[in-house]
C-alpha cells in the first residue's frame, strides 16, 4: 500500500478553478485504480505552515547546540515542532500530487512556504563531506497539475513560467526521479475554447492517473 499526498494550493474548489477540477479528476481516478492506497489531502490554504523566521532559526540553533526541545520557548517549540511534523509527513509519503494555479508567473506563496518546510537537511536531502547537496527521496514520484490562462509551454513565453520550473528544481534537489507536469493552458487567451481545453485536460489527467 502506497501513501499519497494530494497537495493543493488554491483558495477555490473545482467548481471555480480549472487546476482543481483537473486535480479532482486525477485523484478520483487514482483512488479507483489504487483502492488500497492511502491518500491524504493537504489543503495549503487550511494548513498551518510556519514561515522560516527568527524564532525558527533560534530554535534550530539551540537544538543543534544540544538543548532539548522542551527547553525552547513556547513560540519556538510551536513553529519548530510544526515544521518537523510537515517534513516527517512529506518524507513518509511515496507519491506527491501538486495542484496549483499560475499566478504572477509562479504559484501562490503558500506552496513556496510548504516547500521550505519540507526542505530539511538529513530528511529530504543531505550534504556530502564536500558540502554538496544530495537528494534522499530517490524512491518517490511526483506530478504537478497547473492551470494557466495563457500559453506558457513554448518559447518565448516559457521563459516567464517560474512555478513549475521551481517545483522541478526542488524535486531534482530532493532526488525525486520521476516528475511530470500536466498543464491546462489557454482558457483565458482563447475563451471560446475554454470548455474544450478543460475537458481535454481532464481526459489527460485520468489517463495519467491510471499509471501514476
Amino acid at each position: 500500500m502506497a501513501k499519497i499526498l494530494y497537495i493543493t494550493a488554491h483558495p477555490y474548489d473545482e467548481s471555480q478553478s480549472y487546476s482543481m477540477a483537473v486535480g479532482k479528476a486525477f485523484i478520483e481516478t487514482y483512488k479507483e485504480t489504487n483502492p488500497h492506497d492511502e491518500v491524504i489531502h493537504i489543503n495549503l490554504y487550511k494548513e498551518k505552515i510556519p514561515h522560516i523566521d527568527a524564532d525558527v532559526f533560534s530554535g534550530w540553533g539551540k537544538l543543534q547546540s544540544g538543548s532539548g526541545f522542551e527547553q525552547l520557548p513556547q513560540e519556538e517549540q510551536a513553529k519548530v515542532g510544526r515544521l518537523g511534523e510537515l517534513s516527517d509527513q512529506f518524507i513518509s509519503a511515496d507519491k506527491y500530487i501538486f495542484v496549483t494555479p499560475f499566478w504572477n508567473f509562479s504559484y501562490p506563496p503558500v506552496m513556496k512556504a510548504y516547500l521550505d518546510a519540507v526542505s530539511v537537511a538529513g530528511k529530504s536531502f543531505r550534504y556530502t563531506e564536500n558540502g554538496q547537496p544530495v537528494g534522499l527521496l530517490t524512491d518517490k514520484k511526483a506530478v504537478h497539475i497547473q492551470a494557466r490562462g495563457g500559453f506558457y509551454s513554448e518559447d518565448p513565453a516559457a521563459e516567464l513560467e517560474m512555478g513549475h520550473r521551481h517545483l522541478q528544481v526542488m524535486m531534482n534537489f530532493f532526488g525525486v526521479p520521476s516528475f511530470e507536469g500536466l498543464f491546462v493552458e489557454g482558457h483565458n487567451k482563447a475563451p471560446e475554447r475554454a470548455q474544450e481545453i478543460k475537458e481535454n485536460a481532464i481526459v489527460r489527467a485520468t489517463e495519467l492517473a491510471q499509471n501514476f
